[in-house]
């Protein structure tokens, strides 16, 4: 099986070249890491260690930052162990670097073995964690015959790749025995987990990880934008985060509904990908509305009453959240399964979303059962933010009741360290 799945992906590989080549020289896209995912483990990382390796893989920001906690955690309780982490994404790896130092931080490689093996045989990691769901056949059997042990943690199965793995399950059971521990997100996630192979016994549930998150450090921005909005007399604030195709557009619609009533309110527009920045500032061009760029804001214009910011930067928005008086969480107006709604939280600022968030089910259930959240379609959106600006008591309370929600959710990154502990000194099954 493991031959074939081989061949397959070469194959898909070969084939899909062009696309990549051409995504490389017009976007600068996965150029970066390209010699360390073929297998070259870069210097920095080969230094040796006394004490056992765990290596981390967490595909993008959002592992990144759900393991940022278990990562310390891993690294004060596992003794003399080096803990070494993996990305896919040039963002991730960007972040990772930053948190936990770049010798100990590189791209994962190909899931094929030539890619695979130099760092097998480099790293020799004792454990291997897997964030979530990256059950990559060739490298989680490598990992496993070289005698390490394999862990995934805060595991979920999405709604969307639910049916999929159900079709593969022959093939992708053959895959999950060589993993020795499943951490649960949910009872949901768990029962997944169970049948599209995963032996029952190794299945415990152990909560989601991205509760344990730490507030984000505040930016310098926050505090020039504090101080911009007070001295100008602007406001109230809007924050529209991790917004998607087609989303500014609506997001725009019920901002010039809210300037019927407050001619001074601000909204700051945060785009998911960094690749839609100059398309969300030339539909801004467009809109005949008021604008400015973060990257060319300068505190003193006062420009910012009845107008938007365009946040065409990385890794500022979760910080942003705390000026806001209300949050429209992006990606679930449409069907892309919604984003995190954990970041506003943090500052108990009243979470709007859109339908589609399967992709957070779990959290955005628990902020369900708790009123925590208000579902809007792009028609009511507008509408339901003037509702809460004007009943302050009513907009507070929903924003505590998220934090809340949060603050009671903590405690899945010790539970895990429990587990992996264990891992760790019990006979292989």
């Amino acid at each position: 099986m493991f031959l074939i799945y081989s061949a397959i992906l070469a194959v898909a590989l070969l084939l899909s070249s062009p696309f990549w080549l051409v995504q490389m020289i017009r976007l600068g896209k996965y150029r970066a890491g390209l010699r360390e995912r073929l297998g070259f483990v870069p210097r920095r990382v080969q230094r040796s260690s006394s004490g056992p390796v765990v290596w981390v893989h967490a595909v993008s920001v959002g592992e990144v930052l759900a393991i940022g906690t278990l990562v310390q955690e891993l690294r004060a309780h596992i003794t003399a162990s080096r803990v070494v982490v993996s990305t896919t994404t040039h963002t991730g790896q960007k972040l990772a670097r930053e948190r936990f130092g770049e010798e100990d931080v590189f791209y994962f490689p190909l899931d094929l073995p030539f890619c695979i093996a130099p760092y097998i045989r480099k790293l020799r990691p004792s454990l291997v964690v897997l964030a979530e769901t990256e059950f990559w056949p060739n490298f989680i059997r490598m990992a496993s015959e070289s005698g390490a042990r394999l862990a995934v943690v805060n595991a979920r199965i999405s709604d969307r790749s639910y049916p999929r793995y159900k079709r593969f399950r022959g093939l992708l059971a053959r895959v999950l025995r060589c993993v020795d521990l499943f951490l649960a997100q949910s009872e949901v996630d768990a029962q997944r987990l169970r049948e599209i192979g995963a032996p029952s016994e190794r299945v415990r549930v152990s909560g989601n990880l991205k509760f344990d998150v730490a507030p984000p450090k505040e930016v310098a921005l926050v505090e020039e934008l504090r101080a911009e909005i007070a001295a100008s007399g602007a406001g109230p604030v809007i924050v529209a985060g991790s917004t998607v195709e087609d989303e500014e557009e609506m997001v725009l619609t019920a901002f010039r509904v809210l300037l019927q009533s407050y001619p001074r309110a601000v909204l700051l527009l945060a785009p998911r990908h960094k690749e839609r920045f100059e398309d969300v500032a030339r539909l801004l061009s467009a809109s005949e509305l008021p604008w400015r760029r973060r990257t060319l804001f300068e505190t003193g214009e006062h420009a910012l009453g009845g107008a938007v910011l365009l946040l065409d930067s990385i890794g500022e928005l979760a910080s942003i959240y705390a000026l806001g008086d209300v949050a429209f969480v992006g990606g679930s107006l449409v069907a892309r399964g919604g984003h995190n709604i954990l970041e506003p939280a943090h500052y108990g600022v009243p979470i709007l979303i859109g339908p589609n968030t399967e992709n957070f089910r779990d959290i955005v259930g628990l902020f369900a059962q708790a009123n925590a959240r208000i579902v809007v379609l792009p028609e009511t959106l507008g509408e339901i933010m003037l509702a809460l600006l004007a009943r302050e008591d009513e907009r507070k309370a929903l924003g505590e009741r998220g934090r809340q929600v949060l603050v009671t959710q903590r405690g899945a990154t010790a539970r895990t360290i429990e587990s992996l502990q264990g891992l760790l000194t019990e006979p292989r099954q």
